[in-house]
């Protein structure tokens, strides 16, 4: 059998695993019982060990040496390129520390979520000093044989040919208008009028509208399903796709715009190339482009006034004991494009959360680098959260430095992704606005001609280009962080 024919089995069987790991650890995060921990993630660290066992098999280097003789498709040119790259990022890493690594994460993670309940930064510290020392051996292995500093051989990891020079630089551009913006439209809204929910909106009516939102953006349940998770995620498989969220009971405006996101992300998962399913090829390009989805179902449609006039009237119609006036359009739209300083990234609006996204990775840029201790990640966020959002968290860790779940696992370098993908986002809309009628195809309440350009330009492209050449390919322009801002002027100051 010729070389690239036993790479693409061979990496079939490793999709395969993956696949298994993936449910288990939905499972594990949305409804395993708690006494099931220790014993799952004994498993699942076996299993991870595995994967990464297949993943650094010793023929398959001779395999690619072989394959390279080849003659290939242009296709099967970027399918061996995606194959090398992964078998490069495995092959760094020795066993014990990928073993390791999972098993602390899991501890951690499972012990973050009472926690942070509890604001127990003691009793969380004790877990995550050994992620972030595992984290940090990682990071010096992978920068040795990549040539890349610590936390850019980890940021590579997400976000393939993405430096934190380039990063530095964008961000700092951003942070040269965004306050002031901030400011501006505070300033603006500040006298405006509105209802906010009050009452009980039960979960089970909050998952009834959920299914229904989902059914407007298109989502595919016969491939995938809805669930409860402590935090928010997209998990699964393309073909088995779980996203999940969160409710609130006194609430259901963040709950519903969070199933909007992670329809995002699952629409990107359902539309991949079929073609390549199993392969790394067939794989999301990078967490930017994987963000940029999820954000523009979440930004740009769903926080867009056709798509907020669909919300409440879907909302009016499954809360039928509360106030009306509750869900008018004018009311909706101003509950949904309010902007406000606070403290927690997932409910922050639209404007204010590239903030929150930049102060975590100037934390854990220092951090993985060696130039900060982790115990001195409270203080820095303190001192970050006051400079950017004039707020401080000085003792208040559940709502600072342990909101979030990335960091209990060593998932170090992917919360830049969050904002490039909304700077990429708002890209995609002014192109798509070229050759589609968004506004006209949100109103109607069929989205497909917004979903067609997405699944021609974005989804059905997987990892066959780089980063840049697809938003090139899209767009006409490699990431322009200028969409972004006019974006969001002409959204908060019209």
């Amino acid at each position: 059998m010729p070389a690239f024919e036993k790479l693409t089995q061979h990496y079939q069987k490793i999709a395969h695993f993956n696949h298994l790991a993936a449910i288990s650890g939905w499972d594990q995060a949305s409804m395993m019982p708690a006494g099931g921990n220790q014993a799952r993630s004994e498993a699942m660290a076996e299993l991870s060990l595995h994967i990464h066992r297949l993943a650094t098999s010793p023929v398959l280097g001779e395999l690619f040496d072989r394959a390279k003789q080849q003659e290939l498709n242009a296709e099967q040119h970027a399918s061996l390129r995606e194959m090398t790259r992964q078998w490069n990022l495995a092959t760094v890493l020795p066993e014990d520390l990928v073993q390791a690594k999972s098993l602390a994460g899991s501890k951690c993670e499972h012990a973050w979520r009472t926690q942070r309940g509890e604001n127990d930064w003691i009793g969380f510290e004790k877990n995550w000093a050994e992620v972030v020392t595992l984290s940090q051996e990682e990071a010096q292995i992978r920068a040795q044989a990549t040539g890349l500093s610590a936390y850019d051989a980890m940021l590579d990891i997400y976000e393939p040919g993405t430096s934190s020079h380039s990063l530095d630089k964008l961000f700092s551009n951003v942070k040269t208008w965004l306050p002031t913006l901030i400011d501006e439209v505070i300033d603006t809204q500040k006298d405006d009028q509105f209802l906010s929910p009050t009452g009980t909106f039960r979960t089970e009516q909050q998952k009834a509208l959920g299914l229904k939102v989902m059914s407007l953006l298109k989502f595919d349940f016969h491939h995938g399903r809805l669930d409860e998770s402590v935090h928010p995620f997209c998990g699964g498989v393309p073909s088995d796709v779980r996203i999940t969220t969160r409710y609130d009971e006194n609430e259901f405006i963040q709950s519903l715009m969070g199933i909007v996101h992670e329809t995002g992300h699952a629409r990107y998962e359902q539309g991949l190339p079929k073609s390549l399913a199993g392969m790394p090829a067939g794989e999301a390009r990078s967490m930017g482009i994987h963000e940029s989805q999820s954000l523009f179902f979440e930004m740009q449609v769903g926080r867009s006034d056709a798509f907020i006039a669909h919300l409440s009237h879907l909302a009016g119609q499954q809360f039928t004991d509360h106030d009306p006036a509750l869900f008018h359009f004018n009311n909706f739209q101003k509950l949904y494009t309010r902007v406000a300083k606070d403290f927690i990234r997932v409910d922050a609006d639209e404007l204010t959360y590239p903030a929150h996204v930049i102060l975590r990775y100037e934390i854990e840029r220092d951090l993985i680098n060696g130039d900060i201790k982790h115990t001195d990640v409270p203080e820095l966020w303190d001192q970050k959260m006051q400079q950017y959002l004039g707020l401080s968290t000085q003792g208040n860790f559940k709502n600072g430095c342990m909101q979030d779940i990335h960091w209990t696992d060593g998932a170090f370098g992917y919360f830049p992704s969050y904002t490039l993908g909304a700077m990429y986002a708002a890209q995609f809309k002014a192109a798509m606005t070229q050759t589609v009628d968004v506004e006209g195809a949100i109103e109607s309440g069929d989205l497909t001609p917004i979903f067609t350009w997405l699944s021609e330009n974005i989804w059905s492209k997987g990892s066959l280009l780089t980063t840049d050449e697809l938003v090139k390919q899209a767009t006409g322009d490699t990431l322009n962080a200028k969409y972004f801002q006019d974006h969001l002027r002409s959204r908060y100051l019209p």
